[in-house]
C-alpha cells in the first residue's frame, strides 16, 4: 500500500519506520525538511515537497503533528492536504484514508474529519500512549475516534506500530480520551516529583524508594520510566515539558466547554508552566523535577 506519512519528529519517524519495515511504500514529508534526510536515497520512500503531494500519492495519510497550529497549517494551507485531496468521484483520487496521531483540541480533529468527508476522504483522530521508546520499539497504544467500521478495517495497520488500538467513539473521542490520559501522566509525574524531592531533603536512598513504591499501591507507569530518569538527571526528550504543558492547557479548555470542575490538574499545570519558564520546555517532561530541586535547595 502507497501509505503518506507527514511528520517525521521524535514520534513520527519510528512510526514510519515500522510501516517500511512492515513492506509499505512511504510517501513522507516534514515541515523541517531536514527530517528527511534519512529517507533520500531509499527505492521504498518518495520524499515531497507539500502535505497536497503526500495526500495526492498516499492510498492512507497518517499526520503525526506539535500541536493546533501544526495541524491547521498541514491540513488548511497552502499545499495543504486539503489541496490535495481529489474528490472520491474522479478515478485519480487515491486518498481514501486520513489518520491522525496528533495530540491536538478534539474540535479541531472534528473540523478536520468533516471537511475531508466533504471530499469523500474518511478520517480517525487517533493519539497515542507512550513516548519515544514506546514508538521505537512499536508498542504504543492508539485511542481512535470516527467511524467504527473505518476503524475496524485499518486496525491491523496502527497494530505495526502500536501493542493496542482502543476504539473510543466518534470523531474527536480519541482526542478527549488522549487529553484525559495526558492529566493522570502528569499528575502522576508531579506525585513522584515531589515525592522524591521530600526523601532527597531526608537524605535518603531514592534507587530504594522506587522499590518501594513499585511494590505497592503507589506504582505507576511515571514512577517506573521517568524515576530512573530523575535519579540519574538524565533530561534527553522523550516527550518535552512544552509538548505536556501544551496538553494540560487543552485540557483546561475542554474542561471549561463541559463545565468540569479539575483543581488537580489545574495545579499540575501550573508546575508545568514554571518548568517552561524556566528554561526546561524542551527537555523531557520529568525535568519538572528541578523546580523541586530548586525550591528545596538542592540545585547545581
Amino acid at each position: 500500500m502507497n501509505i503518506g506519512f507527514i511528520g517525521l519528529g521524535t514520534m513520527g519517524k519510528p512510526m514510519a519506520g515500522h510501516l517500511l519495515r512492515a513492506g509499505h511504500r512511504l510517501i513522507v514529508y516534514n515541515r523541517s525538511a531536514a527530517r528527511t534526510a534519512d529517507w533520500q536515497g531509499n527505492d521504498s520512500v518518495t520524499v515531497v515537497a507539500s502535505p497536497a503531494e503526500a495526500a495526492a500519492q498516499s492510498e492512507l495519510l497518517f499526520t503525526m503533528l506539535s500541536d493546533d497550529a501544526a495541524v491547521e497549517q498541514v491540513y488548511f494551507g497552502d499545499n495543504g492536504i486539503m489541496a490535495g485531496c481529489r474528490p472520491a468521484k474522479e478515478a485519480a483520487g487515491l486518498l481514501r484514508l486520513v489518520i491522525d496521531c496528533s495530540t491536538i483540541d478534539p474540535n479541531v480533529s472534528i473540523r478536520t474529519a468533516q471537511a475531508l468527508e466533504a471530499l469523500g476522504v474518511d478520517k480517525l483522530d487517533a493519539p497515542v500512549t507512550g513516548s519515544k521508546p514506546q514508538a521505537e520499539e512499536g508498542v504504543l497504544t492508539f485511542i481512535v475516534g470516527g467511524k467504527r467500521d473505518v476503524f475496524e478495517k485499518v486496525e491491523p495497520i496502527l497494530l505495526l506500530m502500536g501493542k493496542k488500538a482502543v476504539y473510543m467513539g466518534g470523531h474527536g473521542a480519541g482526542s478527549i480520551a488522549k487529553l484525559a490520559n495526558n492529566m493522570m501522566v502528569a499528575t502522576h509525574l508531579v506525585a513522584l516529583s515531589e515525592s522524591l524531592a521530600l526523601l532527597q531533603k531526608a537524605g535518603l536512598d531514592p534507587v530504594k524508594f522506587l522499590e518501594v513504591v513499585a511494590g505497592g499501591g503507589a506504582r505507576s507507569g511515571m514512577a517506573e520510566m521517568k524515576g530512573p530518569k530523575i535519579i540519574q538527571a538524565d533530561y534527553e526528550p522523550q516527550f518535552m515539558a512544552a509538548l505536556m504543558n501544551k496538553d494540560l492547557g487543552l485540557a483546561a479548555r475542554l474542561s471549561d466547554a463541559l463545565r468540569v470542575p479539575l483543581p488537580a490538574a489545574a495545579a499540575v499545570k501550573q508546575v508545568f508552566q514554571m518548568a517552561c519558564n524556566g528554561g526546561h520546555g524542551e527537555e523531557d517532561m520529568s525535568a519538572v523535577y528541578k523546580c523541586y530541586e530548586q525550591w528545596i535547595g538542592t540545585a547545581d
